[in-house]
């Protein structure tokens, strides 16, 4: 991982970086359902951004209009989640308080609820997704997220998320 610094400001934060590796370590997902290649930006339980760069090689694309590859907007609505994963765990392992032997990825919850989600444009192989989310309020055990998916400067997707901040069951 990777640390970088805000330039100086009232409320400067350190800003993590995660490589395809350290994303394994911090979600419970793995392929095909591994949908972030790697995490910037990072503001631990705040903010992000990451990156998915799509493949012809996806497995959904073999169903998924096979003469006219699209990524499913389900699909890209997940790649958000994890980056918010992402976001809320990186709080966890860049606490100054050490999380032992503990798993981080064990913290991570559901998808509660998908509002207000907006698709603009078509994401087909050879794009890159550039993915951002920003923590909201908590409500309970849910948190509120607002999230973004673009290629290059077009807006691909844009809604709210719920998730929630831990696994019960």
């Amino acid at each position: 991982m990777t640390v970088t610094s805000e330039a100086p400001a009232r409320s400067a934060k350190k800003k993590f970086a995660y490589s395809s590796d350290d994303i394994k370590r911090m979600l419970p997902h793995r392929w095909p359902m591994l949908m972030i290649d790697r995490a910037y930006d990072v503001v631990p339980g705040v903010s992000g951004r990451g990156v998915k760069s799509v493949s012809v090689n996806e497995p959904f694309f073999a169903g998924h209009y096979p003469d006219h590859s699209i990524m499913p907007g389900v699909m890209i609505v997940e790649a958000m989640a994890q980056l918010v994963a992402v976001v809320y765990v990186a709080e966890m392992i860049e606490s100054p308080e050490p999380l032992g032997d503990a798993d981080p990825s064990a913290s991570v919850g559901y998808l509660g609820s998908i509002s207000s989600m907006k698709f603009s444009r078509l994401v087909v192989p050879g794009d890159q997704l550039t993915l951002d989310a920003k923590l909201g309020q908590r409500l309970g055990g849910l948190r509120q997220v607002s999230v973004r998916a673009s290629v290059g400067n077009e807006l691909a997707a844009a809604g709210s998320l719920i998730v929630t901040t831990g696994r019960k069951g």
